[in-house]
């Protein structure tokens, strides 16, 4: 989405934690440009949300999401050049967002029981085997360099 991802986090951080029905009337009223397109995001996520339960048969109570996660990312920059003065040119950059939601299922007791919405999605998580390390020269400590200072230039001769 074409805004910048500090200003969609404003609105995400109203709706982190929230019941889906408290955040989208929390959207409605806020003031912020940004937050009709947050809006039409989660209602899309809750009907995700609703066609599993419906259509794929996972047993989802639509009554108990909750904004389990909400995040905006940084999209590419587009760089634009404004008209200056005496024949110049000012340098800005347009910031672009990649928002995402993921809706939760809450208990009885007030834990996540499931995730439903995003999941797909998981940074962070390995399994266990690591990228093996290039072989090569180990550096050598700080001031004991092999290579031999650069000779100062003394003019033509």
């Amino acid at each position: 989405m074409r805004v910048s991802p500090q200003k969609a986090r404003l609105v995400l951080d109203l709706i982190k934690g929230r019941r889906v029905e408290d955040a989208l009337n929390t959207l409605v009223f806020t003031k912020k440009r940004v937050a009709a397109t947050v809006e039409k995001l989660l209602r899309s996520a809750l009907e995700n949300a609703n066609y599993l339960s419906s259509e794929k048969g996972l047993d989802v109570d639509v009554d108990r999401l909750y904004v389990k996660r909400a995040v905006a990312n940084d999209g590419p920059r587009m760089k634009r050049i404004r008209p200056a003065p005496m024949g110049r040119a000012y340098h800005y950059v347009r910031r672009i967002s990649h928002i995402e939601i993921e809706l939760a299922e809450r208990g009885k007791s007030g834990e996540a029981v499931a995730n439903v919405v995003g999941a797909e999605r998981v940074s962070g998580t390995s399994t266990g085997a690591s990228k093996p390390r290039a072989k090569g020269k180990a550096k050598a400590a700080p001031g004991k360099s092999k290579t031999k200072p650069a000779k100062k230039f003394a003019g033509a001769r």
